[in-house]
């Protein structure tokens, strides 16, 4: 099929600056959470609750975010996601408590689960077969140059908030740091709801609404005549030899035995991708880096150098997926990702944690000299031991508010492994499970039920990833960084047997050619 290039990258772009919003708002929390636990004096459960706290309304938004665009349409739903991102990011701005903010995230979170099904979805419909997979990647790439973003704003405020400057002053973007990390996305928030008003509706869409002569206009726009009047008559014939053409798809349909493999495909698929530790890394990574005794501001740099990498390689992952395929990628990265993990556990269990004299004289003076020094000469060999000793010694308020200053006062281990191993992941990852899981979401399911399909292995997804962000603070705390990362490992190790195994290739088929061999 011939097609216009230009139009179906300008659509594709669009609509993919869903993922810019959703990686931004994902991944800005990683920079507020420092200041957040001391400023509410939050529990460890309670600071996973004000990161998870998006997922858990984008978990549930997935659901409902295809059935409602196969009514009002894919462009429709996403303006109202736009909307969501701007207003709740002034709410978290101003928030004046701990449960302000969280409803804020939650009403985030209602947008990231819109956009994170519908933005796929509606560039795999408009994208021809050949170019399918390096179209839909576009959303992965805006959503890790979102992450990206946020985690440089994150810097620049924290670095700004050292600055003499009058308008830094003015500003007071030292006393509100956090709330600027989290007001800056109203900006690109309106931006993209602007933009949506460019955007025509799916043409598959509109067939499935019987809208034909609309549907051939936006084929038009984004083909030849002949060959959009060949692609209305392939995906009428898809929709209408449907055995029950004129019934309304369900979530039972999903369990029919024609479904038992690309069903088993995507659950899994959609699990692996959460419950290795991404967006621990994601949501966290100025704290895991302050974990290995780095300091603040040098966690803040380390973060961005993570969302550099993540852009590079999903950006490779976009020009490999219809050359190599779907399953090398994934076969590839998921190998990284458990080197990776291992290597990460391995470094923080060679750990010891010891405050000499010289360490504990340059502490901040706002601890104890008298109470540390019961400390002094002490050897820890793991992270939760040492941070337990603290908070006996000091209270946990204080190993709170001065847990990174500690870590680096006391620490003795190889900080270029955490680094090496943090940096392969997001690689892997980004070649891998970030782009390939959202292709194989708008391939394997059948035109008919596409939309509810893709909502519950997305809403698996997402709240894979809820349970993931909760806990990761706890699991610091009580397990320790070795213990963490070790399971992380584990999983993926489990998930690329599964790949190896069972997972079919599906570059360079048709949405319609992909139904006839997959849906038995």
């Amino acid at each position: 099929m011939k097609t216009n290039k230009s139009s179906v990258q300008l659509y594709a772009l669009i609509i993919a600056m869903g993922g810019l919003l959703m990686g931004f708002d994902a991944s800005v929390i990683s920079g507020v959470v420092k200041f957040i636990e001391p400023e509410f004096n939050l529990s460890k459960i309670e600071l996973g609750w004000a990161v998870a706290s998006l997922s858990l309304t984008a978990t549930l938004a997935m659901m409902f975010a295809g059935p409602i665009s196969d009514k009002l349409g894919r462009n429709v739903v996403l303006k109202y996601a736009a909307l969501l991102y701007f207003f709740s990011a002034i709410i978290s701005a101003v928030a004046p408590s701990f449960l302000i903010l969280v409803i804020a995230r939650l009403i985030a979170g209602i947008g990231v689960g819109m956009s994170l099904i519908l933005a796929p979805m509606y560039i795999a419909e408009i994208s021809p077969a050949e170019n399918r997979g390096k179209m839909v990647s576009f959303n992965q790439l805006n959503i890790v140059i979102g992450i990206s973003l946020a985690f440089f704003t994150n810097y620049l405020i924290v670095h700004l908030a050292s600055s003499d400057a009058e308008w830094v002053h003015s500003l007071k973007i030292k006393e509100y740091n956090w709330r600027w990390m989290l007001g800056l996305e109203a900006i690109p928030a309106l931006i993209y709801f602007i933009c949506l008003f460019f955007v025509p509706q799916s043409p598959r869409w509109l067939i499935m609404k019987e809208r034909y002569d609309e549907a051939l206009l936006v084929l038009k726009k984004i083909s030849d005549n002949e060959s959009s009047e060949k692609m209305i008559a392939e995906i009428k014939s898809s929709i209408l030899l449907d055995s029950k053409p004129k019934e309304k798809s369900t979530i039972k349909d999903l369990f029919l035995p024609s479904m038992k493999l690309v069903l088993s495909i995507g659950v899994v698929i959609a699990v692996l991708q959460q419950i290795t530790g991404i967006n621990s890394v994601f949501f966290y990574a100025p704290m895991i880096f302050e974990q290995s005794g780095i300091g603040t501001d040098t966690s803040f740099i380390q973060a961005i150098l993570v969302g550099l990498i993540n852009v590079v390689f999903t950006i490779i992952a976009i020009a490999l997926i219809d050359k190599l395929g779907r399953k090398p990628l994934l076969t590839i990265g998921v190998i990284g990702v458990a080197l990776s993990m291992f290597l990460l556990a391995y470094s923080f269990n060679d750990a010891t944690y010891t405050l000499t004299k010289d360490s504990i004289s340059k502490l901040p003076k706002e601890i104890s000299v008298e109470k540390i020094s019961l400390l002094q000469d002490k050897t820890f060999q793991s992270d939760t031991q040492f941070k337990n000793a603290i908070s006996e010694t000091l209270g946990i308020a204080v190993e709170k508010k001065y847990e990174s200053e500690l870590i680096s006062a006391s620490i003795s281990m190889n900080a270029i492994l955490i680094l090496i191993g943090i940096l392969g992941f997001v690689a892997s990852f980004a070649i891998s499970l970030g782009p390939v899981m959202w292709v194989l979401f708008s391939e394997l399911f059948p035109n008919k039920i596409r939309g509810i399909a893709i909502s519950f292995v997305g809403f698996i997804n997402s709240a894979v990833s809820f349970i993931v962000q909760l806990v990761f603070p706890w699991e610091l705390d009580k397990l320790g960084s070795t213990w963490t990362f070790l399971w992380y490992g584990i999983f993926a190790l489990i998930g690329l047997l599964f790949i190896l195994k069972l997972l079919p290739e599906t570059k360079g088929k048709s949405l319609e050619e992909l139904e006839a061999i997959l849906v038995k």
